[in-house]
């Protein structure tokens, strides 16, 4: 019998393990947790009030087809566009998987909070009217006055939540279909106008299979963040994929993070939580704000993956971050840097789990388009040296590859544009034409979207570097607006002001500017000492501005190319406080 009973109980954990592997490879249906949903596991909400508020899956999936049924009453029929007007609370989550459960695409108009100017906010919330065509406005009572305050009416109806917290999740007469159009998102808009993207069902659920095969999700890894939901980071990889998933999510607000990063990190160190995504600024936040005396008594042994994408990786940063919490068990090949854009879904590249994120030196003068890089050691000065950490490889089936100037591809370790392809990336670009939304294209005859960011592969690596519109060529070498600004933020009184740089041709001569919203310090003097180092021969500008000069996406990334734009026009209300040319 014992022999029986090992024989047994060998086979129960294979079937275990198999279906854990089977659970993780499969490409799971953005609705399919809905038959799924379990009441042990689900999202817990931070509260005004400090606590977590749990919503176990069942629940939330009784509540996402209530609503679906109401939006059904309410005319929405496949095919629709629904916009979803939401706090980032239980509502959010329940809103968009209804919207999906009725046959129609969400497309999310970012909270009042993201905006200091209420011109722009209700613009961008025009902009996502125009070009999304929702049939609706899905809003809660409160946020429905915010919104009708901010902007006020709209010819778009709004359609009010009703309360599912009794509902039976009964769908009577309607049937469960997503849509092919599975999310209506608008990119970042960092060099542009932001553009309505059309990501298909199919898209949406394949980067969400390699997300969580990337990561190995099973269903005891729980996620925490603060990421805004209306952003692609934050939607798609810290909501979308845990649901998905039908693992535990952590769910704060960027506010609520900003008040006291340590309760995010208390989901780790406390709770439980082992996956998070967060840029490179989020975990400086953090660093800066964290003491050691308050981390005290947290385990973070079983903390293992932390995504650090949407902006440059600084490796300054991940040191910091890594010592602060490096006592109660942190391990620093928890980062995993990776490469994402809206047109791609999100994820395109990434470091593999558990591996050590490989860093790299290159030497300045060798970033130029066409050009092999030249690789340094890691002791090399700043003053040669540029830092900067591998983003990994391809996720998936994703492809990528380099592209140079003359549109062949570059072999490894050449600069150039970075090309991607692959089943994540959107089907459209959607945009206002004369007589109306005009749909085009995202990618060429192959397939491949040109991304205008510059960078080079390493041993099948990626290495991002910078964007190529934001560039300008210095004594031969060219120099990205990102790599100035990351030279000044090493400064602490500069990292106070949060300086952003912008490169360009300003009245027929090469100019770089650096424009902050802060008044006169001695960080004036240190900027113009260091752009006399670093970008010698080319004029320099130090510009001050009241808040809301420069120019923002939604997720809080600066807008260069916008923001420059103004600047050439006389459109910024900016007041010079250096205006001289380093020696030559």
């Amino acid at each position: 019998m014992s022999g029986a009973v090992h024989l047994l109980s060998l086979r129960v954990l294979w079937l275990v393990v198999s279906w854990r592997v089977v659970n993780l490879e499969a490409q799971r249906g953005l609705l399919d947790w809905v038959f799924d949903a379990t009441t042990d596991r689900g999202i817990r909400h931070l509260s005004v009030d400090g606590s977590w508020e749990f919503v176990s899956y069942a629940e939330l999936a009784a509540r996402t087809l209530f609503i679906a049924q109401q939006l059904s009453a309410a005319g929405i029929r496949p095919g629709d566009a629904v916009a979803l007007a939401l706090p980032q609370g239980p509502e959010f989550p329940i809103g968009f998987f209804a919207t999906l459960a009725a046959g129609a695409t969400p497309c999310v108009i970012p909270p009042t909070l993201v905006f200091r100017d209420q011109d722009a906010y209700r613009s961008h919330v025009g902009r996502v009217i125009s070009l999304g065509q929702p049939r609706c406005i899905l809003a809660t009572s409160e946020s429905a006055v915010e919104l009708e305050s901010r902007i006020g009416s709209t010819e778009t109806p709004v359609v009010v939540m009703s309360d599912a917290s009794q509902s039976d999740g009964v769908l009577p007469g309607a049937e469960i279909a997503v849509p092919e159009r599975a999310l209506m998102q608008f990119t970042s808009g960092s060099s542009g106008s932001p553009k309505g993207l059309g990501i298909s069902r199919g898209a949406l659920e394949a980067n969400i299979a390699a997300i969580r095969r990337w990561l190995r999700m099973g269903c005891d890894d729980a996620t925490a963040t603060w990421l805004p939901l209306h952003h692609d980071m934050g939607l798609i990889g810290c909501l979308l994929t845990p649901v998905v998933n039908g693992s535990d999510l952590w769910l704060m607000r960027p506010e609520q993070f900003i008040r006291s990063p340590l309760k995010w990190v208390e989901c780790f160190g406390r709770h439980g939580a082992k996956l998070a995504a967060v840029p490179t600024f989020g975990l400086a936040y953090a660093a800066r704000r964290l003491r050691r005396s308050a981390l005290e008594g947290m385990d973070f042994n079983d903390w293992r993956s932390v995504i650090v994408g949407a902006e440059h990786v600084d490796p300054a940063v991940l040191e910091s971050f890594s010592t602060l919490l490096e006592p109660g068990g942190f391990r620093r090949q928890a980062f995993m840097p990776a490469y994402g854009l809206a047109e791609s879904t999100l994820a395109v590249t990434g470091v593999a789990l558990q591996d050590v994120a490989r860093t790299v030196s290159v030497e300045r003068s060798t970033l130029v388009p066409g050009r092999q890089v030249q690789l340094l050691p890691l002791s090399a000065g700043a003053e040669d040296g540029f830092q900067l950490n591998s983003c990994g490889r391809p996720l998936g089936a994703a492809r990528v590859h380099i592209e140079l100037p003359s549109g062949t591809k570059a072999e490894e370790l050449v600069c150039g544009e970075i090309v991607v392809s692959g089943p994540s990336m959107a089907d459209e670009y959607l945009e206002m034409g004369p007589s109306g939304v005009v749909s085009r294209t995202l990618a060429d005859t192959d397939g491949c979207f040109r991304t205008g960011d510059a960078g080079f592969l390493a041993d099948g690596e990626l290495y991002v570097v910078g964007r190529l519109g934001d560039s300008l060529k210095v004594r031969g070498q060219t120099v990205f607006a990102e790599d100035v600004e990351a030279l000044l933020l090493r400064s602490a009184s500069l990292r106070r002001v949060r300086p952003v740089v912008l490169l360009g041709n300003l009245d027929g001569e090469d100019t770089v500017v650096v424009l902050a919203e802060q008044g006169d310090g001695t960080w004036v003097t240190e900027a113009q000492a260091l752009l006399a180092q670093h970008v010698p021969g080319v004029r320099a500008q130090v510009l001050l501005g009241p808040p809301g000069t420069i120019l923002r996406t939604t997720s809080g990334k600066a807008r260069r190319r916008p923001t420059w734009k103004a600047l050439a026009i006389g459109a910024l209300n900016v007041r010079p406080a250096l205006g001289v040319r380093p020696s030559k």
